[in-house]
């Protein structure tokens, strides 16, 4: 029967990537530049399996979060690349001091086996945290993470000015997720990262999840500093158009600001097929040109690929 049942795993997979290239191929594209995968080391991943496994008791049946691709890691890279994803992240993020280092000790080590995922880093409010991120930077990294919600900390806490600077100044994007989705944190929101752009004008950060659940908010920041982007993950999905809709009057202004929006996934931790985010920005109907540019052209120009 487990025989059975991989095959058919299998075959279910590759139909899904058979989708996945027909969407990019209909564009014209040369593949897809997804800005919000997850690679981490298989320990920390396995934990946060078990946070989106925990979220169904702990909402009272509220909140249902199956893991979509709950392989292991040659497994999850070989479908990544399967679905025609030239660019793809390991967002990894620290929840504790000291352990950012740890994490981006890691990263070096998946990103010189994994070619073609853009070396990613990570960071964390503590001392030395500027001197960690010019090493992270002279080793090649090519993208940080900074998950405010997870970290429960003030992106523009003081100990982070050296490290925003840095970034600042090599023009590194830095995904940001900062937004109160799915769940208010004390330093989410725009406020603080409002004060963190005040501060670094020229600071690359991509807001996660188009900045859920204060989209408009954050497309206020957007629309005063020109460095600033988005990324679709998860948004406009079914699953999160449930507890957190897109207000359909924004959509203009996303249109408008369509160079500076850029194709995220979530992949692995998707309670629903990668493919459906690829419809679900398509159905917005803001034309084959915007689609171009998020799912690939934004996101190859940033990383110069």
């Amino acid at each position: 029967m487990d025989g059975e049942r991989d095959e058919r795993d299998e075959r279910e997979e590759h139909g899904e990537a058979a989708e996945v290239r027909a969407f990019w191929q209909r564009l014209g594209l040369p593949g897809l530049v997804d800005v919000h995968t997850h690679f981490m080391p298989e320990q920390v991943l396995k934990k946060v399996w078990q946070y989106f496994d925990s979220l169904r008791e702990a909402t009272g049946g509220l909140l249902e979060w199956p893991i979509s691709y709950r392989q292991e890691e040659a497994e999850r890279v070989s479908l990544v690349r399967e679905f025609g994803v030239r660019a793809f992240t390991a967002m990894l993020y620290p929840h504790k001091p000291g352990m950012a280092r740890w994490l981006n000790g890691w990263a070096v080590e998946f990103a010189t086996r994994t070619p073609d995922c853009l070396h990613t880093s990570t960071l964390f409010p503590e001392p030395g945290v500027g001197e960690y991120v010019r090493e992270a930077l002279d080793s090649g990294a090519r993208v940080f993470k900074a998950h405010v919600q997870v970290g429960a900390y003030d992106p523009a806490d003081e100990l982070l000015d050296p490290a925003w600077g840095l970034l600042a100044e090599a023009g590194t994007p830095v995904v940001i997720h900062c937004g109160s989705g799915p769940a208010p944190g004390k330093h989410t929101g725009p406020e603080p990262i409002g004060r963190v752009l005040a501060r670094h004008p020229r600071l690359r950060l991509v807001v996660a999840h188009m900045g859920m659940t204060e989209y408009e908010d954050f497309l206020d920041l957007a629309e005063r500093y020109g460095e600033m982007r988005l990324d679709t993950t998860m948004t406009f999905t079914d699953f999160s158009e449930r507890f957190a809709p897109y207000p359909p009057r924004a959509l203009p202004r996303l249109a408008a600001l369509g160079d500076r929006v850029l194709f995220g996934s979530d992949f692995p931790n998707i309670p629903y097929p990668y493919v459906h985010q690829l419809h679900a920005l398509e159905r917005l109907d803001l034309g084959d040109d915007w689609l171009r540019a998020v799912c690939h052209d934004n996101g190859a120009r940033l990383f110069g690929l």
